[in-house]
């Protein structure tokens, strides 16, 4: 039996039909094509999955089809719809990432931390990553990479308040 649902992905309207046990992670991966999302653990433990429902970060392959139902889900192709965000430009300019696996997940992890707060402390930053896995850098370059944007940030902040004082 399929279940005929609707939902915003990436700021557009979808509308299709989903089987009662088919997760976020397979609906985008098979049947709207968006592959961003990667098939890893599939218990929510590696952080590949990761996508934004309504702004909050989930792993989609825990998450039911049918769940996002009037919902809105952004993916890596969301972020970068206008093209690479300054983040995902440090990202590769750092080398942060070797196979790309958990690039969009991590990517996605960080946006969220910057945007929640903009000068995170390495701590910080540790944390908000924890549920996501990388088994290629060591998260070095990662933490360098967003460091990097909140300092660009702030720098960027610092001078916008600067010109409006003169």
């Amino acid at each position: 039996m399929l279940y005929e649902i609707t939902f915003i992905l990436n700021g557009e309207e979808r509308r299709l039909g989903v089987q009662p046990n088919e997760t976020l992670l397979d609906v985008l991966r098979r049947k709207l094509g968006i592959t961003s999302p990667k098939v890893g653990c599939e218990r929510g433990d590696c952080g590949a999955c990761t996508v934004k429902l309504n702004g909050l970060l989930v792993k989609s392959c825990l998450i039911l089809a049918v769940e996002v139902n009037g919902q809105e889900v952004t993916t890596i192709e969301g972020l970068m719809a206008k093209g690479l965000t300054p983040l995902q430009e440090m990202f590769m300019a750092k080398n942060s990432f070797q196979c790309g696996y958990c690039a969009p997940g991590m990517i996605l992890a960080a946006d969220d931390l910057l945007a929640r707060n903009p000068d995170p402390s390495d701590h910080q930053i540790k944390e908000a990553l924890a549920g996501n896995l990388c088994r290629c850098t060591g998260y070095e370059p990662i933490i360098g990479a967003i460091k990097a944007v909140a300092a660009n940030n702030k720098a960027s902040a610092g001078q916008t308040r600067g010109g409006n004082d003169e």
